[in-house]
């Protein structure tokens, strides 16, 4: 990721990962070209043939701005993570190998979640320091949004790991957002010092120690009832409660916008209230829609790679094209592995203390 433009950088597309199939996928190519500034090349990957038709079929069957890579095979959502990276000629691996080889800048893909972090990291290799990635997710909210890592990559995270979390989503917040020294938080049951785990209070001690050397801002514990306050920037949690938080979260959007729309829609009054309140509710789902924030980055790779919900459309698939690109644009891999260079060395030393002392 070190070329002088984004603009430079192919993105490289598993058309065939998602629930909706290609033509979705080929639909939100369409619109990322129209919509996404300084967007040269999408590269579907897939069947060659389908790609082809449907690609004529939207109007884009000359247009050089999108080629397409043959790939035969598909990576389905019960295939294992080590089964599946046998499948080299699936769109997934393809579109990956393509990232790895420099053929394109990203990778975005709607697949199984677990064989894409599982290839991603043997394929791309983790950044020096870092055990192991994370997906990072942006949540939008009424006069802020903040992005919650982890969002699902990891279940089991450790203490070293919750650190490293935490200075990779302080640096993509910084890139996506442009928020310099973001307010970084540990999610937790309560903001008082010695609440939580005997993992989640050593990972506060770690992060302290890390925000201390100036190498983030960290605020402390923080509770659920945080995150929409414009209390914090960056939440982060092992993959397991970020995965249970995103989804909850995004169901209470779409039970939210139901629920408004049956209400508005009961009585001819109602009605005529909410054809009155039109430009309210335009601006309400600018605000919260997922849409905008759809693409989740695997970060602590060495490329980028950007993962989007199974059941993601075209608008959801156009969004991940965008923050992929707009990621390019931040070349952030440098200046996170001096990062998290110093913050294994402030992790390292109390470890080495206690060494010291179970010796003496």
């Amino acid at each position: 990721m070190s070329s002088p433009s984004a603009s430079d950088y192919p993105i490289a597309v598993d058309a065939m990962g998602g629930d909706l199939g290609p033509a979705e996928v080929v639909a939100a190519t369409k619109l990322a070209l129209d919509e996404v500034k300084d967007l040269q090349q999408v590269i579907l990957v897939g069947p060659e043939d389908k790609l082809q038709s449907l690609l004529n079929e939207a109007g884009l069957g000359n247009d050089a701005r999108v080629r397409i890579h043959h790939a035969p095979t598909v990576i389905s959502m019960e295939d294992k993570p080590k089964d599946s990276y046998k499948k080299k000629d699936s769109s997934m691996i393809s579109a990956l190998k393509l990232v790895a080889d420099g053929e394109a800048g990203a990778a975005v893909s709607c697949g199984n979640t677990g064989c894409l972090m599982f290839a991603a990291t043997l394929m791309l290799r983790k950044l020096p320091g870092i055990e192991r990635p994370a997906l990072a997710t942006i949540i939008p909210s009424r006069n802020h949004h903040f992005l919650l890592i982890d969002a699902g990559a990891q279940p089991e995270t450790s203490s070293k790991q919750l650190a490293h979390n935490a200075i990779l989503g302080s640096a993509y917040y910084e890139a996506a957002i442009g928020k310099k020294n973001p307010r970084v938080g540990l999610m937790t049951i309560g903001t008082e010092e010695g609440k939580g785990t005997k993992r989640i209070m050593e990972a506060h001690d770690y992060m302290k120690g890390i925000g201390d050397a100036g190498i983030m801002n960290y605020i402390g514990p923080v509770e659920g009832f945080d995150t929409f306050k414009n209390v914090v920037d960056v939440v982060v949690c092992d993959g397991f409660t970020g995965n249970i938080l995103l989804k909850t979260l995004e169901s209470c959007y779409g039970t939210l916008k139901e629920t408004l729309k049956d209400e508005l829609m009961a009585t001819p009054v109602r009605k005529l209230g909410a054809v009155l309140s039109q430009g309210a509710f335009k601006s309400m789902k600018k605000t919260f829609s997922p849409d905008n924030y759809s693409g989740a980055p695997l970060l602590g790779l060495n490329h980028l790679v950007l993962k989007t919900h199974g059941s993601s459309d075209r608008f959801f698939i156009r969004s991940a094209i965008r923050i992929a690109l707009e990621t390019l644009r931040h070349d952030m891999e440098e200046q996170v592995q001096k990062d998290v260079e110093k913050g294994n060395g402030i992790m390292k030393a109390p470890e080495m203390a206690a060494t010291a002392a179970d010796q003496s």
